[in-house]
């Protein structure tokens, strides 16, 4: 049913090679920070105005290559499984966060997109019946301060239907997270399979977004072709495959908060390429996610634990 070159290739990374939290934490660390790009790839390398364009170009041809490497469609309920987990994570993800981007300053929208691992936390409660933690919470909320103080400018100005979309951006993207990890995957279907079926089918949701929105792809010059294979490959099919495994293997807390990565490197990549200034208060900011990022990858304490059922 697989085809067993290409396929082990990508799952190798994502199965049974590394056996210990730390390496796999690594590895799927490697999603956010090839989504961190994003932000330069699209601002020096990509026509202007078509966003959801590029987001489609990084979902549909990176799972539909997915496919066709594992040869592997779903089966039963996984047809309607990765349907929503594929508009959840990548579908309406990109839609709402073009939204919050337009109508508020990138580091505001940026700000409400780290509130995730919050939302992750609290999911968990009632999706996978984990107990709800306050040191989770608190972290959360330390990561979020974090990636504020780095991202948001003195003349930040917010607008209600971007934060609205810049906070739905977060929570569907939480419960897709979730929910993968609740269902897990099939017998037989690796990561590359799993995120295969996701990217096609956020990407044929986008299919009719993106054209009812920004209309005709714009030209496409070897900068912004370079751009689009960046992102579809790198940010698309490694990161993803890279991402859901992480969030089959790993507590799923644990993986939510690395996304406060992903801005991170998209503010250092804009002050050591663009010249954008990072001064104390950035220094701060980072110092402070960071440490949310750490503290998410450390077991709760022996007291906590003993408390759960």
């Amino acid at each position: 049913m697989t085809s067993p070159g290409a396929q082990r290739v990508l799952d190798r990374t994502g199965s049974g090679v590394s056996q210990g939290k730390l390496p796999r934490t690594v590895l799927t660390a490697l999603a956010p920070l090839a989504w961190g790009t994003t932000y330069v790839v699209t601002t020096e390398l990509l026509p202007p105005g078509h966003p959801l364009f590029a987001g489609l170009l990084r979902a549909l041809p990176a799972g539909l290559l997915a496919l066709a490497i594992t040869r592997t469609l779903p089966r039963g309920a996984w047809w309607w499984k990765a349907a929503v987990l594929g508009v959840l994570n990548i579908g309406l993800f990109f839609p709402l966060l073009f939204i919050a981007a337009e109508r508020l300053p990138g580091g505001v929208a940026a700000t409400l997109a780290a509130a995730q691992p919050l939302v992750v936390a609290v999911l968990a409660v009632p999706v996978l019946g984990e107990d709800l933690s306050i040191r989770r919470l608190l972290w959360g909320v330390t990561g979020v301060v974090g990636v504020g103080l780095v991202v948001i400018g003195p003349n930040a100005a917010f607008d209600g239907v971007g934060v609205a979309a810049g906070l739905a951006c977060a929570a569907t993207m939480a419960l897709g997270v979730t929910l993968t990890k609740r269902w897990g995957r099939p017998p037989g279907a690796g990561p590359t399979t799993l995120a295969g079926w996701q990217l096609t089918a956020g990407g044929l949701f986008l299919v009719p977004v993106t054209f009812l929105a920004e209309g005709a792809p714009p030209p496409v010059g070897l900068p912004a072709a370079v751009g689009y294979l960046w992102l579809g490959l790198a940010g698309g099919l490694a990161a993803y495959v890279l991402w859901f495994r992480g969030i089959t293997t790993l507590p799923v807390t644990s993986v939510a908060v690395l996304v406060l990565l992903s801005p991170l490197v998209a503010a250092v990549l804009g002050a050591v390429l663009l010249g954008q200034t990072f001064g104390l208060v950035q220094l701060v900011g980072f110092g402070l996610a960071l440490a949310a990022i750490v503290a998410g990858q450390l077991p709760a304490p022996a007291r906590s634990r003993d408390r759960s059922p």
